[in-house]
Parts: structure tokens; C-alpha cells; sequence
């Protein structure tokens, strides 16, 4: 088992966490070495674990911050968890019904707090997120490059990182996924320096990510 990134290993052909919780999150496979347990990331069901395939650094450390917009029911909010072992999750998700699954993850782990919040309107959840290292969105909206410079604007610490998976059918389904990409890079780089980024193929069609800092 070799750790590629803080918290994150590989054993042949496949990505791994150290499994702070004995439960199954998503049906993942679990593997033991070394009186380790570890839980298969499956990059198929996780835009971060996707983009740690194509070889991005998410720079996220094991004391990190994070502030994850769109949780959804916790997949990859639970491999974070499992990274940053002394850190914390501020997981922000939009639907009351799909929160539900979040709030059963978090109950076997003590470094996330699960928000019913939207994300579009970040001074709701204010008096409970705090500056963060890291800024992660993964949102179907149209206006994801905006919704994701107010949260960074109000949350990100200057020194933080940013990393947001641009989803191009939910911008706009007529248009080609390589224009859109360079629309929201054009507005994204108003604000940021972009670190790195790579598409998401072969685990998720027409989506891109992009890692990217603050500009001084």
C-alpha cells in the first residue's frame, strides 16, 4: 500500500482510504494490511477520487479544513473523513431528502457537520462555517463558477485551495462541453490562479476539474 497524497493510497490499480469507520458508506470493499483497515475509493462515484486517478494533488492535508458544497448522501464527504484525521468537514447539501443519507454517515465520524444549506446563498450557514483550507463544490447548477466565488470569497483562507468540478451538461445541454469549460475558466480566472486541472473521463462524462489559489 503506497500513500500517494496525505491520507490517500494506492495498491495497483486502485485508490484507497484508511477507514476511520468500519461501516460501508456506498458498498465500497474493504482490505486489510499491516492491521490497517483501508476502503476502496471508487472513482466512478466520486468527482475527487476521479481526479486523484488522473493524477491531481487535492492538497488536502490530514489537519485540513474543508468546506464541500454539494455533499450529496456523503460518498466522498466519507473519504475525506477519512483524510483529514485531524481536520474537519463543513458538508453543505441542498435537499432535504438526500441529507438524510449525510446525517447517517456523520454519525459514526466526529469531523463532519453535515448543513442543510444552499450554497448560493453562503451567509445562511455564517454563524457555523469557518475559514477553510479547502473549497470543494460539486454542484449540478448552471451558475456553478459564481456559486463557487461567493463561497471562496466568504469562507477560503488566503492561502487556501479551491477545487471545483464544472459539470458541463448542467450549464448548458446544447452547447459543446469544451466551449463551456473555457466560459468558466474565463470567469474563474477573474479570481483565481488556476493550479492544475484534468477531465474526469474515463469515470464521468463531460466534466472537468480544476484545483486553483487565490490571485494576490
Amino acid at each position: 500500500m503506497e500513500e500517494i497524497q496525505p491520507g490517500i493510497f494506492r495498491k495497483n490499480s486502485s485508490i484507497y482510504t484508511e477507514a476511520d469507520s468500519g461501516e460501508s458508506v456506498y458498498g465500497e470493499k474493504f482490505i486489510t494490511e499491516n492491521n490497517q483497515k483501508y476502503r476502496k475509493w471508487d472513482p466512478n462515484r466520486s468527482k475527487a477520487g476521479a481526479a486523484v486517478m488522473k493524477d491531481v494533488n487535492l492538497g488536502i492535508k490530514r489537519d485540513s479544513e474543508i468546506l464541500y458544497l454539494g455533499a450529496a448522501s456523503g460518498t466522498t464527504v466519507s473519504h475525506f473523513s477519512d483524510t483529514v484525521t485531524e481536520g474537519f468537514i463543513y458538508a453543505v447539501e441542498y435537499s432535504e431528502t438526500v441529507i438524510r443519507d449525510l446525517l447517517e454517515v456523520a454519525e459514526d465520524r466526529e469531523n463532519i457537520a453535515p448543513i442543510l444549506g444552499n450554497a448560493r446563498k453562503p451567509q445562511n450557514y455564517s454563524e457555523i462555517v469557518e475559514k477553510c483550507d479547502i473549497v470543494f463544490q460539486d454542484i449540478s447548477q448552471s451558475d456553478q463558477a459564481e456559486i463557487f466565488t461567493r463561497n471562496c470569497e466568504k469562507y477560503m483562507k488566503e492561502d487556501g485551495t479551491g477545487l471545483l468540478a464544472v459539470k458541463a451538461k448542467s450549464i448548458s445541454t446544447s452547447e459543446e462541453p469544451e466551449k463551456i469549460f473555457d466560459d468558466v475558466r474565463e470567469k474563474i480566472e477573474e479570481y483565481f490562479e488556476i493550479l492544475a486541472e484534468t477531465t474526469l473521463e474515463p469515470y464521468e462524462k463531460d466534466h472537468l476539474l480544476l484545483k486553483l489559489k487565490k490571485k494576490e
